[in-house]
């Protein structure tokens, strides 16, 4: 899609319009955080847990501001002045003396299809992200990450902490699962994604179970599989993790995959 508006502050602006001065030294430093949210025929998916989070991102790390009571109108606005249509809302707060809020519409990057088929290939990375449950702009160590992969012909890069364990993956949350069990790395490391919520919501729904557990490389063999989510993957199957393959897609991964789609298209875009 062309898009031709943006928002700034609550006001809608031309696209061509939407700078940040290179002397903004809070751009420069990433002192900042942000939300993607998937719009689908003018429904913003998830807005409110998306917002709730861009809210405690920013307390995380210290962002100060009175922006917040616009936000939902702004969102709404620019929505209906772009029209019907699946893209991407990008939400960025950019702190300072004076915060700025940004609202653009961005096409979103879709996993090729034989992915969900046949399963990504992922890399490891040792990081962990000094603010776990914040969705900052510091990405430079999950850019060289993120690059890696890509060197090495993999789809991503999953995240190592120090103690070798898996955390989450550069722009996805990781799970691997057994019989109708789904095992998370524990909710206190990672960043806690919305897709994540709302696939777990959907998962206990029908029946998963849902267990926190530490995962390290060598643990991926006690597993039927594996798999990352987020707003453009949705649930994405894993292949591979470095050397580990995983043979086949589980059954109970596929009835997972097909269960969510199901739920999106009927959850009208809300949890509750």
């Amino acid at each position: 899609m062309d898009f031709k508006y943006f928002s700034k502050n609550g006001e809608l602006l031309p696209v061509e319009d939407a700078v940040i001065p290179l002397s903004n030294i809070e751009y420069q430093y990433g002192f900042g955080v942000y939300e993607t949210i998937r719009v689908v025929n003018g429904v913003p998916y998830f807005l409110k847990e998306h917002l709730e989070r861009l809210e405690e991102s920013a307390r995380a790390i210290d962002l100060i501001h009175s922006l917040e009571s616009s936000i939902y109108g702004t969102v709404q606005e620019l929505i209906e002045k772009t029209g019907a249509g699946t893209y991407n809302l990008k939400v960025l707060l950019l702190g300072g003396k004076e915060p700025s809020l940004y609202i653009l519409c961005l096409n979103p990057l879709f996993p090729d299809k034989k992915l969900y088929r046949d399963g990504a290939d992922f890399v490891t990375y040792e990081y962990e992200r000094p603010f776990p449950h914040a969705k900052t702009l510091n990405m430079l160590q999950s850019y060289l990450a993120y690059k890696k992969a890509r060197e090495r012909g993999a789809y991503d890069a999953l995240l190592m902490n120090k103690k070798g364990c898996i955390t989450e993956g550069t722009r996805t949350n990781f799970f691997c699962i057994k019989g109708r069990t789904l095992y998370s790395p524990p909710e206190s490391e990672i960043l806690l994604g919305v897709t994540r919520k709302a696939v777990l919501t959907a998962a206990r729904r029908e029946g998963f179970q849902v267990e926190e557990r530490t995962i390290g490389l060598y643990d991926l063999e006690d597993y039927d599989g594996a798999f990352v989510t987020s707003t453009s993957s949705k649930i994405l199957p894993v292949r591979s993790v470095g050397d580990h393959i995983f043979t086949k897609q589980p059954e109970a991964l596929k009835e997972l995959m097909s269960m969510f789609d199901n739920f999106l298209d009927e959850c009208r875009g809300t949890l509750a």
